[in-house]
């Protein structure tokens, strides 16, 4: 039997630089590290994990004094997504500071209908953009997809990440773990690279 080889990522295809950036060096984006993902219909396996990865991301960006931004998801009264609730808001570990700009979205591309390109610019934000959030297969994702089309170089931290299991259209199911993968697998094609820890950016 022949062992199947893995092909080529369409970064390696296209020459693109898959160097990890340095976080001294980049500005952070977290995405939707809001209480909608921790309790009720929405609570993701490997929430709290993520979100502490996220703080601790959060605080070396802070200590180096790294532009920052915090992206958050509206979907409106009601929802699990409402950003006047409780349970839409930007869980506490995570909080903004004073300065720290929030953009809001109502899609999954952090950059569509919204200003965080102009906000990003307004920073003197450089090339490398870090990213963290939540879903993995979801805002985190588009966001990475977004900011590769506007030529930035995303970094997607993966253990401050997490998403959900999901059927398939054929209605097997998916487990969080593989959606994971998969998800963290797509935007390492293309859109960006993926980090495996916030260390492997910090040390």
């Amino acid at each position: 039997m022949s062992s199947v080889v893995p092909s080529s990522t369409l970064r390696e295809v296209s020459g693109l630089d898959n160097r990890l950036p340095r976080l001294a060096e980049a500005t952070l984006v977290l995405i939707d590290f809001q209480n909608t993902y921790r309790t009720g219909v929405m609570a993701l396996p490997g929430a709290e994990d993520a979100l502490a990865a996220g703080a601790r991301l959060l605080a070396a960006a802070r200590a180096l004094d790294r532009p920052i931004v915090h992206i958050v998801n509206d979907g409106g009264e009601g929802t699990p997504y409402d950003i006047r609730a409780e349970i839409g808001s930007i869980s506490p570990e995570v909080a903004p500071r004073d300065g720290e700009p929030v953009v809001v979205k109502q899609v999954p591309d952090g950059f569509f209908g919204t200003a965080l390109e102009q906000t990003l610019k307004d920073l003197g934000a450089g090339n490398d953009l870090v990213l963290c959030g939540f879903m993995t297969h979801m805002c985190v994702t588009f966001t990475a997809q977004g900011a590769f089309n506007r030529g930035y170089r995303p970094t997607v931290v993966a253990e401050a990440t997490a998403t959900r299991p999901l059927p398939t259209p054929g209605g097997q199911p998916l487990s969080s773990a593989q959606l994971q993968a998969a998800a963290l697998t797509t935007i390492g094609d293309l859109f960006g690279v993926v980090a495996p820890t916030v260390d492997d950016l910090t040390a």
